[in-house]
């Protein structure tokens, strides 16, 4: 199995949810609204879930929908989705960088 598409979209202002993530395994299958979250001392990719009744006021239940059986599973999409979240990153960092840039010689004018 690989991972052949992986896309990240950024969650404003949602800590700890940095972003929602989507894979394609082997061209063929897609598993949407995987969460990007990040913790204080480290980022995680968690998987697909919903909300089972049952909770009490203070903390819900959730259950993975889908979900990767072995570890080495789990760390190749992983590794794929956080590497493409920090690719995403740098680039909004980039553009934001290239718009201040600009800004900067708008007002200079």
């Amino acid at each position: 199995m690989k991972i052949t598409d992986v896309k990240v979209n950024l969650a404003a202002h949602q800590e700890p949810l940095k972003a929602f993530a989507s894979i394609t395994l082997d061209d063929c299958f897609v598993v949407h609204d995987l969460r990007i979250i990040k913790t204080a001392d480290k980022m995680f990719v968690a998987m697909p879930s919903k909300k089972l009744p049952g909770g009490n006021f203070r903390k819900d239940i959730y259950k993975d929908i889908v979900h990767p059986i072995n570890q080495h599973t789990r760390k190749m999409i992983e590794e794929s989705v956080l590497s493409k979240y920090h690719s995403v990153i740098e680039k909004a960092q980039d553009h934001h960088e290239d718009n201040s840039v600009e800004e900067q010689k708008k007002q200079a004018e």
